[in-house]
C-alpha cells in the first residue's frame, strides 16, 4: 500500500508505506526526516497499487496534540525568525534576499538549529551576519546559498499556465532545458514568453519535446509536394497536438489540415522509392546491337591508335597497377 503526504499545503507530495496505519484525506502523520519525525498532511489515503512499490519511507504514525502544538509553535519561530533575518541583512547591508527557514529541534547534537536560505547575485561574506543572527535567535545558525530554480521551488507560486509551479508540486529533479527545445515545438523565442518565475527557461518545454521530434523525423518537411485526398499540395505547416499536416492545395489554392498517415503514409513511402518487391526479377535496361557496318578510315585510326596505347602499357606499367600486383604477391605468398 501507498499513501502520499505533504507539508505544505498544494505543496510536494512525498510518498510513503502505511504499514499498520490507516490515515484519511486531511489527518496529520508524522513523516520520517534526517531532523527526526515532522508532521505533514495526508493528501492521498492508503490504495493498494497493481505495481509493487518498495523502499519507501515507513509512517511514523498518527500526529498526537503534542505533535501539532510543537509544529505550531515551530511556524511561528519560522515566521518570526524571517522576520529577524531580514531586519539583520539590511543593517549589514548586504545583497541577500531571505528564500525560507527551517526549525530544527530534535537532532540529538543540536538543541535547537536555524537554517536560513537565501539567494544573491554572488558570494557573499556573511560571517559577522552569523554572529549576530546566532545572538538574536538565540540557536546555532546555517546559512545556505540556493540557485534561482530553487528559489523558486522554495517559495512557491503561480506560472504562466495558472497552476502551481512544478517545482513546487511534483518536479523532484531539475533537467536541462534549451532554447532549442522551445524552437522545436515552434514557440516565440521571446524571453518573457518561455521563462518562469525563476527568470530560467520553463521546465515544461521539455514535456513534449519528445513529441515534436518524432514528429519532425517522421513527417514531410515544410515546402515538400505531397500527394493528400484532396489532391496534390505543398506543405506549410505542421500541427504536433492534432498529429495533422497543413498543405497548400495547387489545384485551388486553399489550405486543408490532413492527417500525418495520409501524406507520409508507409504505402506512399515504399512507391516513391521506387523499389520493387524481393520475389520480383531485376529490371535490366534494353540496350540496342549495333548494326554491323563495314569499319572506316576513323575507326581503323581509333584501332591502330588502341593498340599503341597497349603496346606502350605493356613495356611501361602504371605506378598504381605495380602496387596492386605487389600486394597480390605478398598475399599470395
Amino acid at each position: 500500500m501507498v499513501m502520499a503526504v505533504s507539508f505544505e499545503r498544494y505543496g510536494r507530495l512525498y510518498y510513503l508505506d502505511p504499514g499498520e496505519f490507516r490515515p484519511r484525506v486531511g489527518d496529520k502523520v508524522l513523516v520520517p526526516t534526517d531532523d527526526g519525525p515532522e508532521v505533514a498532511e495526508c493528501v492521498w489515503a492508503p490504495q493498494y497499487v497493481t505495481e509493487d512499490v518498495g523502499g519507501l519511507p515507513l509512517c511514523a504514525g498518527i500526529a498526537s496534540a503534542t505533535d501539532l502544538d510543537r509544529d505550531e509553535q515551530n511556524r511561528q519561530r519560522r515566521a518570526d525568525a524571517r522576520v529577524i533575518a531580514k531586519r539583520t541583512i539590511r543593517e549589514h547591508d548586504l545583497p541577500m534576499k531571505v528564500v525560507g527557514i527551517d526549525f530544527v529541534d530534535r537532532r540529538p547534537d543540536i538543541d535547537q538549529l536555524v537554517i536560513v536560505y537565501f539567494s544573491a547575485p554572488h558570494r557573499v561574506d556573511f560571517r559577522e551576519l552569523v554572529r549576530d543572527l546566532a545572538r538574536a535567535l538565540r540557536a546555532r545558525i546555517e546559512l545556505r546559498q540556493v540557485g534561482a530554480r530553487d528559489e523558486a521551488r522554495l517559495q512557491g507560486g503561480i506560472g504562466p499556465c495558472g497552476r502551481d509551479l512544478c517545482c513546487a508540486t511534483f518536479l523532484k529533479d531539475f533537467e536541462p532545458v534549451s532554447v532549442r527545445m522551445a524552437k522545436d515545438q515552434d514557440l516565440p523565442l521571446n524571453p518573457l514568453k518561455i521563462s518562469g518565475a525563476c527568470g530560467r527557461l520553463m521546465c515544461c518545454l521539455k514535456y513534449e519535446h519528445p513529441l515534436y521530434q518524432e514528429f519532425n523525423a517522421k513527417a514531410p518537411a515544410l515546402g515538400t509536394a505531397v500527394e493528400t485526398p484532396a489532391g496534390d499540395g505543398v506543405v506549410v505547416g505542421h500541427n504536433v497536438p492534432s498529429d495533422t499536416v497543413v498543405v497548400r492545395l495547387a489545384a485551388s489554392g486553399r489550405r486543408c489540415a490532413c492527417s500525418r498517415a495520409d501524406v507520409c503514409s508507409p504505402r506512399q513511402q515504399y512507391e516513391a522509392s521506387g523499389t520493387t518487391t524481393p520475389d520480383a526479377a531485376p529490371v535490366v535496361p534494353e540496350t540496342k546491337a549495333p548494326e554491323a557496318t563495314a569499319p572506316g578510315p576513323e575507326a581503323k585510326a581509333d584501332a591502330e591508335t588502341a593498340e599503341t596505347r597497349e603496346e606502350r602499357r605493356a613495356r611501361k606499367p602504371r605506378r598504381r597497377r605495380r602496387l596492386h600486383h605487389d600486394d597480390e604477391g605478398e598475399t599470395a605468398q
